[in-house]
């Protein structure tokens, strides 16, 4: 189990550790989170909603968060890591806007005044790559856990009573407790993120959106199609080389033609006819 295959997953491990850890030494926490009474109208500062997601405030949301993006890294494999960070920019642009306005708009006058707090953390961004990994990734196995402590008896049917899980069960119970570890705002953040995830798993989003990605160079496609055109360039070379010489032989058209450069194939061809 590594990183393999998915540099856009390890990247957003390592900044969301390191700029958690970063946060806390520099004490800059109460940058990275949103009051909307004291932050929007009192001082204006709009700018919190871009940076609200940049990193979590307490340990444990940042180890149940790392481990999330670690066992989610499927994502990445299946869709290529230029898609994946797409994706991520595009959730991360949509949930940066919708959470705080909807919770400024009509939870805050719904409950006067009373939930007016949206917690630091990528909570939505982590459920809207939960939204995909729970449609793209199958189950491998599943398991019963027992309500009754005495052992069953051996004729028991599969019908005894008990809680069924499965191998994903764990994802979904690290990402339910980031959802309540600081609600009502952290669940309003990922109720967000699982519907813009649902929105771009089923092509309900803009296709200008839907479609955009990255430049190639981004998670490192830079050189390929580089090294395509010149692996063209070099096969057709080698094919009129190769043309060449079956139009001409085993003995030259023209005087000096002898010291005419040919393709490796074509000379053993040449020395096994001159054999003949």
């Amino acid at each position: 189990m590594s990183f393999t295959d998915a540099p856009v997953t390890k990247a957003l491990v390592l900044g969301l550790v390191g700029l958690s850890i970063a946060a806390s030494v520099f004490d800059i926490k109460h940058y990275f989170y949103i009051s909307i009474g004291t932050h929007f109208f009192r001082y204006g500062q709009l700018w919190r909603m871009l940076t609200y997601q940049l990193c979590y405030t307490n340990s444990s949301e940042v180890l149940f968060g790392a481990m999330s993006l670690y066992h989610m890294r499927m994502v990445e494999r299946l869709w290529g890591s230029r898609k994946y960070a797409s994706f991520i920019l595009v959730a991360a642009l949509f949930t940066a806007i919708i959470p705080p306005i909807f919770l400024t708009v009509v939870l805050r006058p719904l409950s006067f005044g009373v939930l007016d707090y949206l917690p630091a953390g990528p909570t939505p961004i982590l459920f809207a790559i939960l939204a995909q990994y729970h449609a793209m990734i199958p189950q491998i196995y599943k398991y019963k856990v027992s309500l009754s402590s005495s052992p069953p008896p051996s004729n028991a049917s599969d019908d005894t009573s008990g809680f069924i899980f499965s191998d994903k069960s764990t994802r979904y119970l690290m990402a339910l407790q980031l959802a309540l570890f600081q609600w009502p705002g952290s669940l309003l953040g990922a109720v967000v993120g699982w519907v813009v995830g649902y929105l771009w798993r089923n092509d309900l989003l803009p296709a200008a959106v839907a479609r955009w990605r990255v430049p190639g160079w981004v998670v490192g496609l830079r050189a390929h199609k580089r090294n395509d055109r010149f692996d063209g360039i070099r096969r057709r070379l080698e094919d009129e080389g190769a043309s060449t010489g079956v139009a001409t032989g085993a003995q030259p058209a023209a005087e000096g033609e002898g010291n005419r450069r040919r393709p490796l194939g074509q000379q053993l061809i040449d020395e096994v006819r001159g054999a003949f």
